[in-house]
């Protein structure tokens, strides 16, 4: 059964204000005490902040927004009800399994995707456990018949592949979108 997309999940620090500069200066506390402790409460935002931008290194076999930012969305401006602010990218890891032979092979999703979904990501590795490795898609330098295709529809992570890469069972597939 797919999940629906789960709203602000992600690991964030609280960035609004948590305590109210006017209580420290009216505690008739030593002038340079106050002073460090509103410059304290600054930089406490500021480090809130910064770790809010970064990318997360949290690979989730759930969706999980990473902390990348894309640009407004360019349909919302001044003249419409959404106001244009800066979009959530999310990330979800398929547990994929073993590449198929000389097929093509999907794995469901479980998004319920749909028309405000735009991808900005869609790759991923194979794990052959005698040490080789290839990444996905890929595409061969040799032959054609080597290459491997990767494709997300609405309901499946799908990979073909023009020969027998089924000694490779360990496959993760990393995907990553906007919900416009």
């Amino acid at each position: 059964m797919p999940f629906s997309y789960p709203q602000n999940t992600g690991t964030f620090i609280p960035s609004t204000q948590v305590w109210d500069v006017s209580e420290i200066y009216s505690a008739n506390l030593d002038p340079k005490l106050t002073e460090l402790l509103v410059r304290i409460y600054q930089n406490i935002g500021l480090i809130a902040t910064n770790v809010n931008y970064k990318d997360a290194g949290y690979y989730a076999t759930q969706p999980f927004i990473n902390g990348q930012l894309y640009f407004p969305n360019p349909n919302n401006n001044s003249s419409t009800s959404q106001y244009p602010a800066y979009r959530q990218v999310s990330r979800l890891v398929i547990n994929f399994g073993a590449l198929p032979n000389t097929a093509t092979k999907s794995v469901a999703h479980n998004l319920t995707i749909n028309s405000s979904f735009t991808f900005t990501r869609i790759y991923g590795c194979a794990t052959n456990p005698n040490t080789e490795f290839i990444p996905i898609p890929y595409v061969s330098t040799v032959t054609i018949n080597d290459n491997v295709e990767l494709w997300v529809d609405t309901t499946n992570v799908n990979i073909r592949t023009a020969s027998d890469y089924s000694a490779y069972t360990i496959t993760y597939v990393i995907i990553e979108w906007l919900q416009n």
